[in-house]
């Protein structure tokens, strides 16, 4: 027992964590100020045997889900991922901005930088089993090792926006 404990520590201080067949690593999630209601967290999956990405959970949030951004045309359109997050077998899935993420919507507090926020993920195999992940998410302004500058600039007085909440 001392020696599963031991490599779970290990695992949580190299930033790698597993459940079952699934490797969840560099995870990370973006700073918020006191009023921002929500913010995202983003991280690479890779599922030894194929599963989904199901569901989502923090204490620091209200509510939290699987989303994908993406454009459509010249509008940018935000929605939940019904039916979960397919993972192939093998692939690693990153969630990143700007493509797939987990919103931390309805934030209880501020998230700052060099803060942790609690994170649970939830996995379904291809046999319908779940398992979960328990995380210790870093909150940064970029991805760690990333530099601002890395960041693509961000026009939003041109950037025609769709926020609805709503199931596609």
């Amino acid at each position: 027992m001392k020696l599963k404990a031991l490599a779970f520590v290990a695992a949580l201080a190299c930033g790698t964590v597993y459940a079952q067949s699934v490797e969840v690593k560099d995870a990370w999630a973006r700073t918020s100020v006191p009023g921002q209601k929500a913010t995202g967290a983003f991280m690479k999956i890779t599922a030894k045997d194929g599963a989904k990405l199901v569901a989502a959970s923090s204490p620091a949030a209200g509510m939290a889900e699987v989303h994908e951004m993406k454009m459509d045309g010249d509008i940018m359109k935000m929605r939940a991922v019904t039916g979960g997050l397919d993972l192939p077998a093998g692939k690693t899935v990153e969630l990143k901005p700007g493509g797939f993420h987990i919103m931390l919507m309805d934030l209880k507090a501020a998230l700052p930088k060099d803060s942790t926020v609690p994170l649970t993920l939830v996995f379904k195999d291809a046999k319908g089993v779940e398992s979960k992940v328990e995380l210790k998410v870093p909150v940064a302004v970029v991805a760690p090792g990333a530099k601002t500058a890395d960041m693509p600039a961000m026009d939003h007085g041109k950037m025609p926006m769709n926020h609805s909440m709503q199931k596609p």
